[in-house]
């Protein structure tokens, strides 16, 4: 058991928060696999793969590994240790390290790409649960939403992370796609922990 990850994986998302998610992701895992857009450096990719295991499926692990608006050079979440031999973001390394050390490999299925990339060209499965936790424009948020926010089985959850209603507490975008969701009429509003919320698919 990998749970909770060692304060060493670098990550955004808070234990209690991973715990909320690790159960989500457990009743998911049961309808079919995982995709989670924004893998960072895999610190929320393990709470989502241990549920994995547990049901024998898979994690679609999304990220361009570029990093998103806030981790470039001269933003508030830049890691200059995150940084290759030409001066660009490189978070792949990091998160292949995390996966191995886990031993969750055979778990996680990385995809090195952008939403807009694969979506253009994705053919596959709905999933148990999507969890968007990509760039934070609205541009980027939007592009996950109507990418593969719509992509979830019945029954199964759509998890968006860093939902602030107040501007002042945080980015408008994962409020603005989690408020959509719901206009939908394709989801209910199922429970939150900090700024997590899960929404369930309803048809």
């Amino acid at each position: 058991m990998t749970l909770p990850p060692s304060p060493a994986v670098r990550g955004f998302l808070p234990d209690d928060e991973g715990w909320h998610l690790h159960k989500l992701a457990q009743q998911a895992a049961e309808l079919g696999p995982l995709l989670e857009i924004g893998s960072y450096c895999g610190r929320s990719t393990l709470w989502l793969a241990e549920a994995a295991r547990a049901q024998q499926t898979v994690v679609f692990a999304l990220d361009h590994h570029r990093g998103s608006e806030e981790h470039q050079v001269g933003e508030a979440f830049h890691d200059e240790t995150l940084v290759d031999d030409l001066g660009q973001v490189d978070t792949l390394r990091e998160f292949r390290r995390t996966i191995s050390q886990a031993g969750l490999d055979e778990q996680v299925i990385a995809m090195v790409a952008s939403t807009e990339q694969l979506g253009r060209h994705w053919q596959g499965i709905a999933f148990g649960l999507v969890f968007i936790d990509g760039g934070h424009s609205l541009e980027a948020a939007l592009t996950d939403w109507r990418t593969f926010g719509q992509r979830v089985m019945p029954g199964g959850f759509l998890a968006i992370h860093d939902v602030f209603p107040d501007p002042a507490t945080g980015g408008q975008a994962p409020y603005t796609v989690w408020r959509m969701a719901l206009a939908s009429g394709l989801y209910e509003h199922h429970s939150q922990c900090g700024s997590l919320r899960a929404l369930r698919r309803l048809r």
